[in-house]
């Protein structure tokens, strides 16, 4: 398995060896020794989710509370999706910025998103299978949302899709706004978490 980081500190992609004969495809999607090497500390997965959507689809932008925040490994079992991750830390150096990769089912890559990052995707194909490990379970209250069709984000979603969102996501706030209202996580706050996963008590 391959592994990069992207532009977007706190946020690698994992890209498996697949091993195909006449009965079809294995791939090891996961391994907790080598994401513990690379993210410098193991994933807890408390929550696995999966979502089904129809081309156009735009699930997100969303994030979660810090602390504790919701780490995020994805990966697409069926399909394809644009997969974005945005720097939603404010104080972060790379605040506000993005980084995007295709998940689909040829290369079967996946995507992490440490604490305090915000993410979202579109699918590009119908009946596009998303799955999640997710670092703790869904907090309604904790849970929050930006727009992903703000202006100021201009994230790179394909010219040829009509976005579907949800009524929440299209009420979401644009950065700007979750800014000034202070519900976006610090990247202080975010650094302390991370310290505290590298060094459990």
């Amino acid at each position: 398995m391959d592994v990069v980081e992207l532009a977007v500190p706190g946020a690698w992609m994992f890209t498996p060896r697949q091993l195909r004969d006449d009965r079809g495809v294995f791939l090891e999607w996961f391994k907790a020794e080598l994401f513990t090497k690379h993210v410098g500390h193991p994933l807890t997965a408390a929550q696995a989710n999966q979502s089904v959507s129809r081309r156009g689809t735009l699930r997100g932008i969303h994030y979660a509370d810090v602390p504790p925040g919701q780490a995020k490994y994805v990966s697409c079992a069926r399909g394809a999706v644009l997969d974005i991750i945005v720097d939603l830390r404010v104080g972060s150096a790379t605040f506000g910025t993005h980084a995007a990769v295709r998940l689909d089912d040829v290369d079967r890559r996946a995507v992490y998103l440490s604490e305090g990052l915000g993410h979202a995707f579109v699918a590009l194909e119908d009946d596009s299978v998303v799955s999640y490990l997710v670092s703790t379970p869904y907090d309604p209250n904790a849970e929050h949302g930006v727009h992903p069709l703000d202006p100021e984000l201009a994230l790179p979603w394909p010219d040829d899709l009509a976005p579907v969102l949800s009524a929440k996501d299209a009420a979401a706030p644009t950065l700007a706004a979750a800014r000034t209202a202070g519900a976006l996580p610090s990247n202080a706050a975010c650094e302390e978490r991370g310290a505290q996963l590298r060094s459990p008590a």
